[in-house]
């Protein structure tokens, strides 16, 4: 594997973090079952979605099919009026305290969000909460993806457009 110092400076992940990690396609068959069928959230999730495509393109491996919600665009919709829609920032104004690019703490931090945007919206659930917030889920499938949009449906785009 190759490591970018860059990278690792931002992540804080090297190569003693993953050196008995599994490589990608057995990961992706691990967590494929557990995200088809389910609205997945990310916090940047344009930038999570193009990871996980790019990636599967560079295995020849076939895309897993969910949905997904972006809660920078919620937080955007819901908090128009914070400075910045960061997960750190969105979090210090939510009063939600957690440690920057940890992986458990980005996820729960996310989850934060989506929480209480649920419960200004009155949301029980993510469909519920797009619907809400007129946030359209983005969706990754077999042969494509649709981005997940705050100003309406945009088209769809095949594999590697």
């Amino acid at each position: 594997m190759r490591f970018a110092s860059f990278n690792i400076a931002f992540h804080g992940i090297g190569p003693e973090q993953v050196e008995d990690a599994e490589e990608f396609p057995a990961v992706l068959a691990a967590i494929a079952p557990r995200l088809e069928g389910r609205t997945v959230l990310a916090h940047n999730a344009a930038f999570d979605v193009s990871v996980i495509r790019n990636t599967c393109d560079h295995y020849g491996l076939t895309y897993p099919e969910f949905d997904y919600l972006c809660t920078v665009k919620l937080a955007q919709i819901s908090w128009p009026e914070f400075a910045s829609h960061k997960l750190n920032n969105v979090c210090a104004e939510l009063g939600v305290a957690f440690r920057h690019h940890d992986a458990a703490e980005d996820a729960f931090a996310c989850a934060s969000v989506a929480l209480a945007a649920a419960q200004m919206h009155q949301a029980a659930d993510c469909r519920a909460l797009a619907d809400a917030s007129r946030l359209t889920p983005g969706r990754i499938w077999r042969d494509g993806y649709t981005p997940c949009s705050n100003a309406g449906t945009r088209p769809r785009r095949p594999r590697g457009g």
